[in-house]
């Protein structure tokens, strides 16, 4: 059971706007080539034009942190092998191709660090969430087709999107500038990077639009 305090801890990384069942359904948040409420065409940091500005949603973004072993033992890991189920050495050697041992090895300890140190930043804002997930933490392709959704534009997917949804924009800015002071740059744009490259492979994997 979550105490109260470790539920208003995750609060602030649930902003997915759209609505929880047509996500999980894996329900195209595309709207004909318009962007979508509360999404701007500013230019994101590292992922393009795209950034969500809207007030967050929490039960996907709880759904996501429980899959990762919930607030005080969130492990990326232990995430994507909720989210690959047996896919997950394939997508970790795809990966470790793609970007080399050493970045997948940052990405990894960069996520963590997004995590906890989000959930620093709302303990202190206070910001409280719903008692239960959806979907499934432990559905992989539900919580994938979940998130998938959460970065739609209505022109397509964009990672910083899905962040914003997950944190609300002001921290998502915030806990980039923290990754910044502690690993770099570079290692941000890496963490963006192959995290979008990891979206876009469940997406093909589970077959979601």
């Amino acid at each position: 059971m979550f105490s109260l305090r470790k539920i208003a801890a995750i609060a602030a990384f649930a902003a997915l706007a759209a609505p929880v069942s047509a996500l999980a359904a894996g329900g195209s948040m595309m709207s004909g080539g318009h962007m979508m409420p509360n999404v701007t065409n500013q230019p994101s940091r590292f992922s393009g034009p795209g950034v969500y500005t809207g007030a967050p949603a929490l039960q996907v973004t709880l759904s996501m942190v429980i899959a990762g072993g919930g607030p005080g033992n969130f492990n990326t890991v232990t995430l994507l092998k909720d989210l690959t189920g047996d896919k997950f050495n394939a997508e970790v050697g795809k990966l470790t191709n793609q970007y080399g041992k050493d970045k997948v090895g940052n990405f990894l300890k960069v996520f963590d660090f997004v995590v906890s140190d989000t959930l620093k930043i709302v303990n202190q804002k206070h910001i409280a969430l719903p008692k239960t997930p959806a979907p499934d933490p432990h559905n992989g392709a539900a919580l994938a087709a979940a998130l998938w959704g959460a970065g739609q534009t209505g022109t397509g997917f964009n990672v910083e999107v899905m962040l914003d949804r997950a944190v609300s924009h002001p921290i998502h800015v915030q806990v980039m500038k923290d990754v910044d002071a502690k690993y770099g740059i570079a290692a941000d744009a890496d963490y963006h990077a192959i995290l979008n490259t990891a979206m876009h492979d469940l997406a093909s994997v589970y077959k979601l639009k």
